[in-house]
């Protein structure tokens, strides 16, 4: 059979069938199609930081936060920890029936290093389950808060990498809109998101922002880009940060006064 050109030399078929990337006679369709070079691109990002950790730690381990089908974590494991003789990547999903699907794929593609585990975020902290360590953290469109979980669950874990895609973020918006009026006799800036689909647009961008200098404040070295082009997705910002133990120096000054003049200070846990 004649795979497809994007399908890659050693790629599992079975697996790409199972996650219905190709169709029962080896074709992608249009949608799958996306969806590989998506992941594809997202994988060529994770794979230089990959070979860093793998140059230090023996048996590095990296966790899929909100995991959900697991592509991610399974195309990782194909194409990148597959050919090593350690290394183990973890999905983390909420959804109990999720998890069960993909620990019986990782049975039937034959992933011994690959497990999955039915955890909330505060569990999977503390759960003996998930090592003391792990080196890197990934997050694939992990909507509204999911992102701040994998930031706050990477801290915790000292990862030296994470890598995160964030998604449908509400929240922070919800309470610009809360304290429009406060902000709009407070400072002109406040014109900057006034119409509702500007809150919404801006509350996005600043909740991003806020992460950036969360990372920056814990010693993390952060880049920002684009996972793929607009017209594959709307929702691709990625955000990939390094630890370096080097904190900015202003990045928690500058963190607390854009809560403080966007009137988001009863957030400020969720950025500590």
């Amino acid at each position: 059979m004649t795979m497809p050109p994007e399908i890659k030399p050693h790629q599992s078929i079975e697996l790409l069938k199972a996650l219905h990337i190709l169709t029962r006679d080896g074709k992608l369709n249009q949608d799958s199609r996306r969806k590989l070079k998506q992941v594809y691109h997202l994988v060529n990002f994770i794979e230089p930081l990959l070979n860093d950790v793998l140059a230090k730690v023996p048996d590095p381990t990296v966790v899929d936060h909100g995991a959900g089908k697991s592509y991610l974590g399974f195309i990782l494991y194909d194409l990148l920890l597959k050919q090593q003789p350690a290394g183990q990547v973890i999905g983390v999903e909420t959804r109990a029936d999720l998890v069960e699907k993909s620990k019986t794929l990782a049975e039937v593609c034959a992933f011994p290093r690959m497990d999955f585990h039915h955890l909330s975020v505060a569990d999977s902290m503390t759960s003996t389950l998930i090592p003391e360590q792990v080196q890197i953290v990934t997050a694939l469109h992990a909507c509204n808060t999911a992102t701040d979980d994998a930031i706050q669950f990477g801290l915790k874990k000292q990862a030296q990498y994470m890598v995160l895609v964030p998604c449908c973020q509400a929240e922070v918006a919800e309470v610009m809109r809360q304290h429009k009026a406060d902000s709009l006799s407070k400072t002109e800036l406040s014109e900057v998101w006034r119409h509702p689909i500007h809150t919404r647009e801006f509350g996005s961008h600043i909740t991003n922002v806020l992460r950036c200098l969360q990372l920056e404040a814990h010693g993390y070295q952060v880049t920002v880009t684009e996972l793929v082009g607009w017209e594959h997705s709307m929702k691709n910002e990625l955000i990939i940060a390094k630890y370096t133990g080097h904190a900015r120096k202003n990045a928690r000054d500058r963190l607390n006064n854009i809560l403080e003049t966007f009137n988001l200070t009863s957030l400020s846990a969720r950025f500590m």
